[in-house]
């Protein structure tokens, strides 16, 4: 029996039930002890034996960009909003693209219903549910969004009489053609942009489309299934939450809280990677009930095949997806390309789940415009990032020698190959966003309840560390680096933290959050990130929006905007209450930015019905560009 409780959590407290933290660990004890031990000196944090300081250039910009009068953003900042509805500043506009069940082809135009949400039959012809990263791309002069479903809200999604819980396999038919990714051309009319149905590069691909896996992994006995005996077949990309985008034009989606989907009708099968990973127990949506696969008892090995980056050709929509094993197996936030100063192919990924990593990998062959990618995101080296006291830091090689795992081992356990050799634990790192003006990377740390409280599933002290200076770390923060030499396939770099989020009106400590955080501007779990053109770091939010306690006066998730240089941070953007922002992309031509909200409350969008999650387009109303 599927414990209901369990699709009322979020994914990261459905970890903790299978994790529980003690109880003994108060807040306000721990934050009195975190105080008294490193203190908050000066607006710097000392911590550690060496009483190293951190955001010495955070603050030293900071404080001169005042000096100067500070940066000027194209728009007024908004304050906070409490409601179930979207603000943006004035002189802005949005509207909704597309929502949960829109059509993609004519013959799903009435697919969607208020009372009964959409039926199995049109499940794999409507836009899937809780968007979640996206990309644009051009082709052939057409304008097409590539664009994640992370997962389903089955109180939502199902029939009422199931009262949340799958009861058929039907049932779960439906859930699994409500996630994965669309792919829907667009254009924009009188009205502003809208879908083009029936146009021949839609697409939708779900936990049934067949894919191939590729790369070291491939072929492996650790992937192998009755199912698929050769290891190189594999239906289904899961849990897609954030996405990256090639630079010869493919779309990269990431799959993250893969785990949650197995469970066990028999005997669970034993072993380390099943603990590092949190498999299982009861899966989330009862999947194993009705499809083998699912069912760790039968099928030990189908975990082993999700928890990739999966490369998508949005201009084929007969192209099979390829699962690309080079990149590691973990719960991937997003995937950020970027060409390296030596030619080299550079993918940053964060695992997002407390206490876990910062990867990178790099191409074994460079690469320039124009060529053939083949082999590049197959045939290279992971690296796990190592962060000191000191502001320097360095990427270690997951290489057999250096984890005493073998190759394919180090692919399908990437965690427990990163523990091995050393790299630091981090508070949840989601989303890389490199800036398009500079070697410069960023990396969202939204949270971590635990930090300080008890280690991470394989053991790894999770002490507070440089980057991450707050124990039960409750609002997140943003680190910034740089590649030695400008060359991000380096082995080293230097860092510091470009935002601490915080409540300045509720401490008067660390909790406060970094000089650049104020009454004006503040917000907790910084979660999505993208730079625009122009250089400026554009931060979406997932955590607490009660707007109580030591949230008060954050109000909604929201959207802001940073400048890397100054370090000033201004609120360009609310969502309903209930739901968090995540993913955004821009027009060809800039003047529009198409943003996702996910698990909005309320009866948003619609007014009546159902919540739906959806896809907003913003715009100035003088039709200038963003940047």
């Amino acid at each position: 029996m599927v414990d209901k409780t369990l699709i009322d959590l979020s994914w990261d407290d459905f970890d903790e039930h299978r994790d529980p933290r003690p109880d003994e660990n108060q807040f306000d004890a721990v934050v009195e002890r975190a105080v008294s031990r490193r203190g908050f000196l000066g607006g710097a944090l000392a911590f550690g034996s060496g009483a190293a300081v951190f955001g010495t250039g955070l603050m030293s910009s900071t404080t001169a960009s005042r000096a100067a009068g500070g940066a000027t953003f194209a728009f007024d900042p908004i304050g906070i909003a409490t409601d179930h509805a979207v603000h943006v500043p004035a002189g802005y506009r949005s509207q909704v693209l597309v929502r949960w069940g829109d059509a993609l082809w004519s013959e799903a135009e009435d697919a969607y219903s208020a009372e009964d949400g959409v039926s199995v039959e049109m499940s794999d012809k409507v836009f899937g549910e809780n968007t979640d990263g996206m990309e644009l791309f051009e082709i052939d002069g057409r304008e097409v969004i590539a664009v994640n479903s992370e997962y389903v809200n089955p109180k939502i999604n199902l029939p009422a009489a199931s009262d949340g819980v799958p009861q058929t396999a039907d049932e779960v038919t439906l859930l699994k053609n409500l996630q994965g990714v669309t792919v829907m051309e667009i254009a924009k009319g009188e009205s502003g942009y809208a879908v083009v149905k029936d146009s021949p590069l839609n697409r939708r691909i779900t936990h049934e489309t067949e894919m191939t896996l590729a790369g070291p992994l491939a072929g492996h006995d650790l992937v192998k299934t009755k199912a698929d005996p050769e290891g190189r077949t594999v239906k289904g990309t899961m849990n897609n939450c954030g996405s990256g985008k090639t630079l010869w034009g493919t779309y990269l989606t990431c799959e993250e809280n893969f785990n949650g989907y197995f469970g066990a009708t028999g005997e669970m099968p034993e072993g380390e990677g099943y603990i590092r990973y949190g498999i299982g127990g009861a899966g989330r949506y009862a999947y194993e009930k009705f499809d083998e696969r699912y069912d760790l008892s039968k099928e030990p090995n189908e975990p082993h095949r999700h928890g990739f980056i999966t490369e998508i050709n949005p201009a084929d929509a007969t192209a099979t997806p390829v699962k690309r094993t080079a990149l590691g197996r973990f719960k991937h936030e997003n995937a950020e390309m970027v060409h390296a100063a030596d030619g080299h192919i550079v993918v940053y990924m964060g695992d997002d789940e407390r206490g876990e990593y910062l990867y990178k990998y790099v191409s074994a062959n460079t690469w320039a415009e124009g060529e053939a990618s083949d082999g590049l995101l197959d045939d290279g080296t992971l690296y796990v990032a190592k962060f000191n006291d000191d502001m320097t830091g360095e990427w270690l090689a997951l290489t057999p020698e250096a984890t005493g795992m073998d190759a394919a081992e180090i692919l399908c356990f990437t965690r427990m190959a990163a523990s091995a050799v050393g790299g630091t634990t981090m508070d949840r790192p989601e989303w890389v966003a490199c800036n398009p003006l500079k070697a410069e990377g960023y990396c969202a740390l939204t949270n971590n309840k635990n930090r300080g409280v008890k280690p991470n599933a394989g053991g790894d002290d999770t002490s507070v560390n440089a980057p991450n200076p707050r124990e039960t770390n409750n609002y997140g923060q943003i680190v910034r680096w740089t590649p030695a030499d400008d060359n991000h396939a380096g082995d080293a770099f230097t860092w510091d933290l470009y935002v601490m989020a915080g409540n300045p009106t509720v401490y008067n400590n660390t909790y406060a959050g970094s000089e650049n955080v104020n009454a004006g501007n503040m917000f907790n779990s910084p979660d999505g990130m993208a730079f625009s053109s122009d250089g400026m770091l554009w931060i979406q939010t997932d955590g607490d929006d009660s707007n109580e306690g030591e949230f008060a006066g954050q109000g909604n998730n929201q959207m802001l905007v940073g400048d890397p240089e100054s370090g000033e941070i201004a609120r360009f953007m609310t969502v309903p209450n209930g739901a968090e922002v995540t993913g955004l992309c821009w027009s060809l031509d800039k003047t529009v930015a198409f943003v996702g909200v996910q698990h909005p409350g309320g009866a948003w969008p619609d007014g009546n019905g159902k919540p739906r999650s959806a896809v907003v387009t913003v715009w100035r109303e003088d039709g200038a560009a963003f940047g």
